[in-house]
């Protein structure tokens, strides 16, 4: 082990060897532990109850889904920029492949107050559908943010005291923070006349690819053609 490495970094991956942990330290001096699934909540016991981490406060926890991760819709690596857009290139391939181990992870920020300490831990999912040990025992600051992640991702949290939709409808289908998620939704909602109610139904509304537009003013065509003054070919 390096002994240019943050003593915090030591004692992390020390304390937690039994579960093969993960430690990275970010460019902003950010410690990220990453440990398995089965650990997850057992971990969280530790990290909260330990004089050494005494991370008191779950401040954030988010869902993440990797399912594009590391891959671009266009090819930029020879002829065109990494930033720019090319109608000029075939469109890179990729399809959704149903949910495969380590697509989902679930990712929270605790902060020790005692410490003054930031840590990220953060977890990946191999099952199908994605789930993993609620936190709220630990944390009650976890209560609406694993709703969150529920409707947004999917994610299941084992032992949430009332895992329901928290931003979506109850008659919502599918999650819409999902990479696969069409943007147009599954279903869409109507006034029917006859029922004398609001009804879903299947979406109407066709895919399409959206192609951004740009205009340009051309002032030497319009002066080839004889055009009129400056100020007119501007406007």
């Amino acid at each position: 082990m390096s002994d240019s490495r943050p003593q915090f970094a030591i004692r992390l991956e020390e304390r937690f060897a039994e579960f093969s942990p993960r430690v990275e330290i970010g460019a902003a001096g950010q410690f990220t532990l990453t440990v398995g699934q089965e650990h997850w909540f057992e971990v969280g016991q530790v990290l909260r109850d330990e004089p050494d981490f005494a991370c008191e406060q779950l401040m954030d926890l988010c869902g993440v889904d990797y399912l594009t991760y590391g891959k671009g819709e266009w090819e930029t690596s020879e002829t065109a920029t990494e930033a720019g857009f090319s109608r000029g290139f075939e469109s890179v391939s990729w399809e959704a492949s149903g949910i495969d181990p380590g697509r989902f992870a679930v990712v929270v920020q605790l902060l020790s107050l005692r410490h003054n300490r930031r840590l990220r831990l953060k977890t990946l999912l191999d099952t199908d559908p994605p789930r993993v040990q609620s936190l709220v025992e630990i944390w009650n600051s976890a209560d609406w943010f694993e709703r969150e992640a529920f409707d947004l991702y999917g994610i299941l949290f084992e032992g949430h005291p009332d895992l329901r939709r928290i931003l979506t409808d109850y008659g919502f289908i599918g999650h819409p923070m999902r990479k696969d998620f069409p943007t147009s939704g599954h279903v869409e909602m109507r006034y029917d006349a006859v029922k004398q109610r609001v009804v879903y139904q299947p979406i109407t509304i066709e895919p399409r690819v959206l192609v951004p537009r740009v205009i340009r003013e051309s002032r030497r065509a319009s002066t080839a053609a004889g055009g009129g003054s400056e100020e007119a070919q501007d406007a």
